[in-house]
């Protein structure tokens, strides 16, 4: 195996700690936000692996996070990105295991988005070798992410409310309950998308620019009685969604793609429907939720990958040195990730 080099290029962030700002997960200009830089490979510790990236993949919460909108702050010149798939070149005491194995991972202490990585080997998962790099580049955030949260779904009855239903975890929430014999209903803006969700498995796509669509969604549940929403968003719309659901509905939000922050109209519903709204973290659950139960979901996203029932969705692929003159304009593209590559 190559030694790694003493530098790397790196796509880092400009400012440290929280904005205070809530504009949501768009960029007019990534310049105000990040820079280049040649920065020091970093060397693994104790559990952790040194990764040569093959890909990293572009969240919305990484765009909250250069932005300073998400739930841990910034570090000025830290590479930025949650993400990707690469080569493990070294490796600290206790990660041996994964000595010149490809792996996703979650970043955790420096970056994705640079030519190497060091992570804590806990957040690494090895790739079959059907996966591509792009599916492995997204491989846990969306798909672990949708499956833990269709898990809380099904345990709550046959039907369950996707908001944001055109993103990659929205499509891969629609596919996974249908396959599991649930009813997603999905929640979209555009009504050039109702096809293909229901070609996915939605079993009803509502149009929230549509007139009719508060009807549509009281008859939904009155008829299906779905007790979970599983929620992007976060904008009225979502609370008026919230308010539209049986006695026992539950909100839970994994995203604030909307800058707009919804009102609680109808707090009695909470105190005698037994309503209540609740986040969902990734991170979270993966450092709470027995390593069994996490086992299984690992299999299941990669067995799904492989086979080819979901797919990552690619709307542009952008050099490392392309990032800060070219990702605003990407994430304009839509249905699809940016996946940066090296």
């Amino acid at each position: 195996m190559n030694t790694p080099p003493s530098t790397m290029f790196a796509v880092v962030q400009t400012q440290d700690g929280y904005s205070g700002t809530a504009t949501g997960p768009v960029l007019e200009d990534a310049a105000e936000w990040l820079s280049e830089a040649e920065l020091p490979v970093p060397a693994p510790g104790p559990g952790q692996v040194l990764i040569r990236l093959r890909a990293a993949s572009v969240n919305p919460s990484d765009i909250h996070f250069i932005k300073g909108e998400y739930g841990q702050p910034r570090v000025k010149g830290a590479a930025a990105g949650f993400e990707g798939c690469g080569d493990v070149v070294a490796t600290g005491a206790g990660a041996e295991v994964l000595n010149g194995q490809r792996v996703a991972f979650v970043a955790a202490g420096a970056g994705a988005w640079a030519e190497y990585v060091v992570t804590q080997a806990m957040m690494c998962i090895p790739l079959r070798p059907e996966i591509s790099d792009e599916d492995g580049s997204a491989q846990i955030v969306n798909p672990m992410t949708a499956i833990a949260m269709v898990d809380i779904a099904r345990n709550a009855g046959e039907a369950f409310i996707v908001s944001a239903a055109t993103s990659q975890l929205g499509k891969l929430m629609c596919s996974l309950g249908c396959d599991l014999g649930l009813k997603p209903i999905a929640i979209v803006r555009r009504a050039d998308a109702v096809d293909s969700l229901k070609d996915l498995g939605a079993h009803e796509v509502l149009v929230t620019s549509n007139p009719d669509m508060p009807k549509k969604l009281t008859d939904l549940c009155h008829a299906l009685k779905p007790r979970v929403f599983l929620d992007a968003v976060a904008d009225q719309i979502s609370e008026q969604v919230f308010c539209a659901m049986p006695n026992g509905a539950r909100w839970v939000c994994y995203g604030k793609l909307s800058p707009d922050l919804p009102k609680l109209t109808q707090m009695g519903q909470m105190i005698f429907m037994g309503k209540q709204i609740e986040g969902f973290w990734l991170t979270k659950w993966m450092t709470t939720t027995p390593p069994t139960d996490q086992m299984r979901v690992v299999a299941e996203v990669q067995a799904r990958f492989a086979d080819g029932r979901w797919k990552t969705d690619v709307a542009d692929r952008l050099s490392l040195r392309n990032v800060v003159s070219e990702l605003a304009h990407a994430l304009k593209k839509s249905d699809g990730k940016v996946i940066i590559t090296p």
